[in-house]
């Protein structure tokens, strides 16, 4: 028979617990979304794109990660019924070795990247707006550490109009200057 005695041991006044070094703060990543023309016409197709702009020192995963515990950036799309959305098309990723990889080589987005899409407004499309809703999914990291991975929303809202009436191009720093 095992007896268990409860006692109190008096803990002196100066001691305190040690305590685990800060995180540094997980970044604040700008994630927007933009067109490339002012306005969709109806029975056309129009590009799109969700840009992140990541800050200096940090990086997120790229759409194929190298590594297997990576968690990829990934964009998905819902659209009103009727409108097509194509495929996401990532950028090319960078390949680093960082010590929060175990300098293992890993894939990466780093600075500016710009995940494009085109969307297609049918000919018979009835609404005066399109409003997509994107939701883009990534980690972020710097050199030491990885960050829980983030689920961040953006709507995209443009106008549409129809086949012949005039669009003008839009926000070529994204979709390239013409």
């Amino acid at each position: 028979m095992v007896a268990l005695l409860g006692f109190l041991v008096p803990i002196p006044a100066n001691f305190r617990a040690a305590s685990a070094p800060a995180l540094p703060p997980d970044p604040n990543i700008g994630v927007n979304g933009y067109y490339a023309s002012d306005k969709a016409q109806r029975g056309r197709t129009v590009q799109a794109a969700i840009v992140m702009d990541i800050p200096s020192g940090y990086h997120v995963n790229g759409n194929r990660p190298l590594g297997k515990y990576a968690i990829p950036t990934t964009l998905k799309i819902e659209a009103p019924r009727g409108i097509t959305v194509g495929a996401v098309t990532y950028p090319r990723a960078i390949v680093r070795k960082l010590k929060a990889g175990n300098n293992e080589p890993l894939a990466v987005y780093e600075g500016r990247a710009i995940l494009r899409f085109n969307v297609t407004v049918p000919a018979n499309y009835q609404g005066g707006e399109i409003v997509l809703k994107a939701r883009l999914r990534y980690q972020s990291c710097n050199d030491e550490v990885c960050f829980p991975p983030k689920n961040q929303d953006v709507d995209l809202g443009i106008g549409v109009v129809g086949t012949n009436d005039r669009v003008q191009r839009a926000n070529g720093w994204v979709f390239g200057g013409r």
